[in-house]
């Protein structure tokens, strides 16, 4: 029996965003990530050096897009059910998730524990983080990589189909390997940097978007369902928290990185940013909001729920997007 055409359109990306849902990024499963981290390393370590840095570092990037994007699509031509499997590798809801919550749990425990497990999602260094200092780098990086992780690659998915997803995907990882403005860096990932903002432009300030909606909507849920919710949140209504991010969104040394994390330090009502040490440099980012209050494990639950309403509305938005362009 054959199945509707509109059924096979949506299946891939329901398929895989139900695998990352229950499943996460299991440790024993090979990801392509780690892949493209060994291939972006390989060309860092051997290109990064002496003269004309920029042009071997926009080669790399060009190039290592490129070839993904043809991949992908090589993929997509000659084997059509693989589509569901890459879905599921350029996810990475659940396991931000999880990993976030791990902080908190750890922190819970003490304050050397908290700052390792936070190590393990954020750039930064930790080992002199306060307490607070952990769960505000756990925080917004929550923020952040839900548009990374989730949004971003899901609107690339609706954009370009899975190429165009995959390809996201070494971007991004070219960014978060060599997309930093330090001594090393700054010349031969200045491409990587530029590709990945100019990737990251629309899909960031969406995900500040779905935030606010995802806010309302769990909001609803918690009432309805008496979930326990943190004291101090927002006291902002929905156009007091879009008129928050479009003031506080810009306050960031990225472009784009501000806006999710505005989006969240509105609903909680608390202070994002400041000065961070990355690589043994003092980096001085300006702060997202003025709320400087000790935020809880409380604030991490409605954070999650934010965050896990607004991917499910972005996988809604994108199936629709693929039934009305099938």
């Amino acid at each position: 029996m054959n199945m509707p055409d509109w059924i096979i359109a949506i299946m891939p990306l329901l398929t895989g965003w139900m695998l990352d849902l229950f499943l996460g990024d299991p440790a024993w499963l090979p990801h392509p990530v780690v892949w493209f981290g060994k291939v972006i390393s390989f060309c860092e370590h051997r290109l990064n050096k002496g003269s004309h840095r920029k042009t071997k570092g926009a080669i790399v990037a060009i190039g290592l897009v490129a070839a993904t994007f043809t991949i992908g699509t090589i993929l997509n031509s000659q084997l059509p059910v693989v589509n569901f499997i890459l879905v599921f590798y350029c996810l990475a809801g659940t396991t931000l998730i999880r990993e976030v919550r791990q902080v908190f749990f750890a922190l819970d425990c003490s304050l050397d524990k908290g700052r390792k497990q936070v190590a393990r999602i954020v750039g930064r260094d930790t080992s002199e983080l306060s307490a607070q200092e952990v769960r505000t780098a756990a925080l917004e990086t929550l923020a952040e990589n839900l548009s990374d992780g989730v949004i971003a690659p899901l609107f690339w998915f609706a954009v370009l189909g899975t190429p165009g997803m995959l390809a996201y995907k070494m971007i991004n990882t070219l960014d978060s390997m060599i997309g930093y403005r330090t001594e090393r860096y700054k010349d031969f990932g200045c491409w990587a940097a530029h590709i990945d903002d100019i990737a990251n432009y629309i899909p960031a300030r969406l995900t500040a978007l779905l935030m606010i909606l995802g806010y309302e909507v769990s909001g609803r849920y918690a009432f309805r369902f008496k979930v326990k919710e943190p004291q101090n949140l927002a006291p902002y209504d929905l156009k007091a928290l879009i008129n928050f991010v479009r003031k506080n969104g810009r306050n960031h040394a990225s472009p784009n990185s501000g806006y999710p994390e505005a989006a969240l330090a509105g609903i909680l009502n608390c202070r994002f940013g400041g000065p961070h040490y990355y690589f043994g440099e003092l980096f001085d980012k300006p702060y997202i909001g003025e709320n400087d209050r000790e935020l809880t494990t409380a604030d991490m639950g409605k954070a999650v729920r934010v965050n896990r309403t607004a991917e499910v509305i972005m996988v809604i938005l994108t199936a629709l997007c693929l039934l009305v362009c099938h």
